[in-house]
C-alpha cells in the first residue's frame, strides 16, 4: 500500500477521525480570521460559516487516499502539481472559444455550407394571428383537439387552417438547416483537432498501454504542460458548450446532453483537483476518438450527400460500441475501480469520481440505443438520420395547397431535405 502513497505521505495520520482545521489546497486563497470590530458579529458568524465550509470542502480525506495532505502536492524540485486556481482560466476560455466559434461558423462554416450546397427549403410562415399567436406561447404549441375547435371559432378561421397554421409556426421556430451545418462543422472541427492532439499528449505515455502505470507512485505525479493545455481546452470547450446550448438547436436528448455536459465538467474538475490526470487524459481522448465522426456524418447529411453520411455513420456507430461500451468499461472503469484499491483503502474521491464516471456509461448506453435504433433503420432500408434532431414537420397540409394551386406536392423531409429513396439520391 505504502508504494502508492508518494513521498512524505506515510507518517501523516493526523486528520483521519475530522477536518480539523486542513491545510490550504494549493492555488486557494489562505486560511484568516478578520479582525473582530463593533456590531461586526453577524459578519463574523458568517465568516466562520463559509471558513467551515471551506474547510471541510478541502478536508484532504474527501480528496487524497490516507496519509496524504496537501502539503505533498505543493511545487517543489522542479515538479509542478495541479492546482484549483489551475481552472480559473477555462471560463474566460470558454468565453474566447464562443467568440471563436463566431467568426468559425461566419467565416468559415457558412462558405463549406455553399461549396457543399447546403440549401434551404423554403418554408411558408404563419400569417399574423392575435388569438393563435397567444395560445401558441402561452398555452401550448400542439393544440388537442378540442383547443382546435375553440381556436377556430375565436379566430374565424377553419379547424383545418387552425392546424395548418400551428404546424407552419413550429416550422417557423426550427433551426434552419443553415444553422445545424454550421454547429455540426463547429463541433467537428473541434473534436478532430483535440483527439489528434490528446493522442499526441498521450501515445508515448507507458500509461497508455499499461494502465497500471496510472496509478504508479499515485498522487504525487507532476503534471506537463501538454496535459495542462488538453485539460484546459477541454474543460474550457465543455464550459462554452454548456453556455451556448439554450440556443444551439435543441434535440430531443436536451435534457441528457446537460446532464452530460455538466457531469462532464465535474468529472474533469475533479479529476484535476484530485490529480487524476492519466484517468482524465485517456477518458478525454476515447470521447473525442468518435465524436467527430457523428458531426461529420452530420454535415454530409445535412448536405443531401446521403451515401457519404450512411458510410462514416457506420464507421462511427462501430468506433462508438467499441469505445464506449467495450474500452471504456473493460479497461479504463476496471483501471479506476480496481487498480486503486491495491494501493490505497477507499475514500471520497474514489467513490466519487466512479460515480462521475458511471453516470456517463449510462448515458453511452442511452446514445448507444438510439444508434443501433438508426443503425436498424439503415439496414432495413430507411435513410439514417439523427435520431435526437429536431426535424422539420411533414405537413400534407401544404402539400395539399401546393396540388391545390397547380404546384407538386411536397415531400417528407429529413433535416430539410426531401426523402430519396435508394435508386434516386444525390451522387456523391
Amino acid at each position: 500500500m505504502a508504494a502508492g502513497l508518494g513521498e512524505g505521505g506515510s507518517e501523516r495520520l493526523a486528520g483521519a477521525a475530522g477536518p480539523p482545521a486542513p491545510p490550504r489546497q494549493p492555488g486557494l486563497m489562505p486560511r484568516h480570521s478578520p479582525a473582530r470590530r463593533p456590531g461586526s458579529g453577524g459578519a463574523l458568524l458568517g465568516n466562520r460559516m463559509l471558513q467551515t465550509l471551506y474547510d471541510y470542502f478541502w478536508w484532504e480525506r474527501l480528496w487524497l487516499p490516507v496519509n496524504l495532505t496537501w502539503a505533498d502536492l505543493e511545487d517543489r524540485d522542479g515538479r509542478v502539481y495541479a492546482k484549483a486556481s489551475d481552472l480559473y482560466i477555462t471560463l474566460p476560455l470558454a468565453l474566447l472559444f464562443l467568440i471563436i466559434r463566431y467568426f468559425f461558423e461566419l467565416y468559415v462554416a457558412t462558405p463549406l455550407a455553399a461549396l457543399l450546397n447546403v440549401k434551404e427549403k423554403t418554408r411558408l410562415r404563419a400569417p399574423p394571428n392575435a388569438t393563435l399567436e397567444h395560445f401558441y406561447l402561452t398555452s401550448g404549441k400542439q393544440p388537442k383537439q378540442v383547443e382546435v375547435e375553440l381556436l377556430s371559432r375565436q379566430s374565424g378561421l377553419s379547424g383545418r387552417q387552425v392546424e395548418r397554421w400551428f404546424r407552419r409556426r413550429r416550422n417557423q421556430d426550427r433551426p434552419s438547416l443553415l444553422k445545424k451545418f454550421r454547429e455540426a462543422s463547429w463541433r467537428f472541427t473541434f473534436y478532430l483537432i483535440a483527439f489528434i492532439a490528446g493522442m499526441a499528449v498521450i501515445v508515448d505515455k507507458p500509461w497508455f498501454y499499461d494502465m497500471r502505470k496510472v496509478w504508479e507512485g499515485y498522487p504525487i505525479q507532476s503534471i506537463i504542460p501538454s496535459q495542462y493545455w488538453y485539460y484546459m481546452i477541454e474543460l474550457s470547450f465543455y464550459w462554452s458548450l454548456l453556455f451556448s446550448i439554450a440556443s444551439d438547436v435543441k434535440r430531443k436528448d436536451f435534457k441528457e446532453q446537460i446532464i452530460h455536459h455538466v457531469a462532464t465538467i465535474i468529472l474533469l474538475s475533479f479529476s484535476w483537483f484530485a490529480n487524476y490526470l492519466r484517468a482524465g487524459t485517456l477518458i478525454m481522448a476515447l470521447h473525442d476518438s468518435s465524436d467527430y465522426l457523428l458531426e461529420s456524418a452530420k454535415m454530409f447529411n445535412y448536405a443531401g450527400w446521403k451515401n457519404t453520411c450512411n458510410n462514416i455513420f457506420i464507421i462511427f456507430a462501430i468506433v462508438f460500441i467499441i469505445t464506449r461500451l467495450v474500452i471504456l468499461p473493460f479497461w479504463i472503469l476496471h483501471c479506476t475501480l480496481v487498480y486503486p484499491l491495491e494501493l490505497y483503502p477507499a475514500f471520497f474521491g474514489y467513490y466519487f469520481f466512479n460515480a462521475m464516471m458511471g453516470v456517463l456509461q449510462t448515458l453511452h448506453i442511452f446514445w448507444a440505443y438510439l444508434i443501433l435504433r438508426m443503425a436498424h433503420k439503415f439496414i432495413t432500408g430507411k435513410l439514417v438520420e439523427d435520431e435526437r434532431s429536431d426535424r422539420e414537420e411533414t405537413e400534407s397540409s401544404e402539400g395539399e395547397e401546393a396540388t391545390a394551386g397547380g404546384g407538386v406536392k411536397s415531400r417528407p423531409l429529413v433535416n430539410g431535405h426531401p426523402i430519396l429513396n435508394n435508386n434516386h439520391r444525390k451522387n456523391d
